[in-house]
C-alpha cells in the first residue's frame, strides 16, 4: 500500500537538527519501504518532511514511524497520513489508459 506522510515541524526546528543524523541513519537502513522522502522547504528553510511509503499495510508504517527518531521525540507539530495509489509513472504498461477508460464509463 502507498502511504503519504506529511510532518510539519514545531516552531524553530531545533529538535529536527538535534535528531537529523540519527534519522538519516535510520532511513538509510529502511530505504526499501520508501518511494520518496525529503524536507518541505519554505524559502529554503526546512519546515517539515514529506514521505511516500510503499509497505504491506498500515501496521508496517506505524512500526516504522515508532522507531524513526524524527517521529519519536515529537519533532513534528502535526503528522498527517493518507493512503494513496501509485499512478505515475506506470508500474504496469497500460495502467493509465485502463484507469482513463474506467473514469470515462
Amino acid at each position: 500500500m502507498i502511504f503519504v506522510v506529511l510532518g510539519r515541524d514545531k516552531e524553530g526546528g531545533a529538535e529536527r537538527a538535534r535528531h537529523r543524523s540519527d534519522h538519516l541513519r535510520y532511513v538509510a537502513r529502511h530505504q526499501g519501504k520508501i518511494v520518496y522522502a525529503g524536507p518541505l522547504l519554505d524559502r529554503g528553510r526546512m519546515v517539515g518532511s514529506l514521505f511516500v511509503f510503499d509497505v504491506p499495510d498500515r501496521a508496517v508504517l506505524v512500526s516504522y514511524m515508532a522507531d524513526d527518531p524524527y517521529f519519536d521525540p515529537g519533532i513534528f507539530a502535526s503528522v498527517e497520513i493518507w493512503e494513496s495509489r501509485w499512478m505515475v509513472p506506470e508500474r504496469e504498461a497500460g495502467a493509465l489508459a485502463a484507469e482513463a477508460e474506467r473514469a470515462r464509463q
